[in-house]
């Protein structure tokens, strides 16, 4: 540890010197103002000691953020959001799919496909201009899981008996080029090099550089529900419960909300939340 400096505990258990900077750039990311982002720092200054937990500085953070503006913390918050889908990882890959499609692709999620060897199901199948992709989502609840190499060595075992038996059979209309590997927190470096080096396409919270998960749905404004601050936790398992993952889906369908047993107040008032979430305002 540097003398001097205040050291925080990360969730990995190790210790890293904090880092203003990096703070203030996570928080210009969600919107904020300078002006803002230096007040929050300025407040957040007398709570830290040598030794805090990360997730303890990411908290006061957070709550001070949402003081500010609740848009904003609802961006800081996405990647605690991503996890709170869990535990199950179906939420994830309709995540995946809602994203795949803004992209232009045409997606399934939870397939079942014949290998040639044995039979697989598949997170999502995405298809475009006749191309299809095979896509294994690896939704883990804990962001200190990395995915090692053994994860896309295995992924693109399965892919390639699939691929085997796809491109043989004349009644699939699409050709299956490739496999895809994405997870919500980290590969490996080893896992990188193998998937580039198999032609595997990977995907991370922040990988590829600035085309990672993270990029994406900030560009696309598909945030999952449980970034919704005026959300209680178990207003979100409920909604997750009955299949609704995402913002857009109720900023279309305000009818689900009102189903479930939200009163005509809180659903007007999560649907404009939803709305500025979405729409970057």
């Amino acid at each position: 540890m540097e003398k001097g400096s205040i050291n925080i505990l990360k969730y990995n258990g190790e210790y890293e010197v904090f880092s203003f900077q990096k703070l203030e750039d996570s928080l210009l990311k969600t919107g904020a103002s300078l002006q803002k982002i230096e007040k929050i720092i300025a407040a957040l200054k007398p709570h830290l000691y040598d030794g805090i937990k990360s997730k303890e500085v990411y908290k006061k953070a957070y709550q001070l953020l949402k003081k500010t503006n609740k848009i904003y913390a609802s961006k800081y918050s996405l990647k605690r959001a991503i996890f709170d889908l869990g535990p199950t990882g179906y939420p994830f890959e309709k995540l995946i799919g809602a994203l795949l499609r803004e992209k232009g692709f045409q997606t399934q999620v939870g397939v079942i496909l014949p290998g040639a060897c044995v039979t697989h199901e598949i997170d999502v199948l995405a298809t475009k201009e006749g191309v299809s992709y095979a896509i294994e989502c690896k939704f883990h609840s804990s962001t200190n899981t990395i995915s090692n190499v053994k994860v896309p060595l295995y992924i693109n075992s399965r892919f390639l008996d699939i691929q085997q038996e796809w491109n043989k059979n004349p009644d699939n209309k699409s050709f299956l080029k490739q496999g895809w590997l994405i997870t919500n927190t980290r590969f490996s470096e080893d896992a990188i090099n193998y998937g580039k080096c198999i032609g595997l396409t990977l995907m991370s919270w922040d990988y590829p550089k600035n085309k990672g998960i993270k990029d994406h749905i900030s560009h696309y404004g598909l945030y999952p529900i449980t970034a919704l601050t005026l959300l209680t936790k178990r207003e979100k398992e409920i909604l997750i419960d009955n299949d609704i993952i995402l913002t857009k889906e109720i900023i279309e369908n305000k009818h689900l909300l009102e189903k479930l047993g939200f009163s005509e107040k809180k659903v007007t008032k999560i649907s404009e939340q939803a709305l500025q979430l979405c729409s970057g305002d």
